[in-house]
């Protein structure tokens, strides 16, 4: 499938972004958290948002790549400043998806 190596980023992050999310409303102090939660859901919809564009061949792919790499960067700065390893996974995952986004563009 076209831009299918973008795709899987994009797909990896958002499964990251949803688990990260997800484990962070376990924590122990989680208005620490709060930050980090919304960044996750709305990464992994804007993500999911782009799959769907990009799978479709849409005009408006461009500009959706364009936004989930600047999300993606936003969530990876985000995640990166927690010591959860949920946190850090999610952060890693971003700032490929950002990478991924970056190519995609160029």
């Amino acid at each position: 499938m076209k831009n299918q190596k973008l795709i899987d980023a994009l797909n990896n992050c958002i499964t990251h972004c949803n688990h990260c999310a997800d484990a962070c409303l376990d924590t122990d102090n989680i208005k620490m958290m709060v930050d980090c939660i919304r960044t996750d859901r709305a990464c992994a919809e804007v993500c999911s948002a782009t799959v769907k564009l990009l799978a479709m061949d849409s005009a408006f792919a461009k500009a959706m790549v364009e936004k989930c790499h600047e999300i993606c960067t936003q969530c990876a700065e985000e995640c990166s400043g927690h010591d959860h390893q949920h946190c850090k996974d999610c952060a890693e995952a971003c700032q490929k998806c950002a990478d991924a986004c970056k190519a995609y563009l160029a």
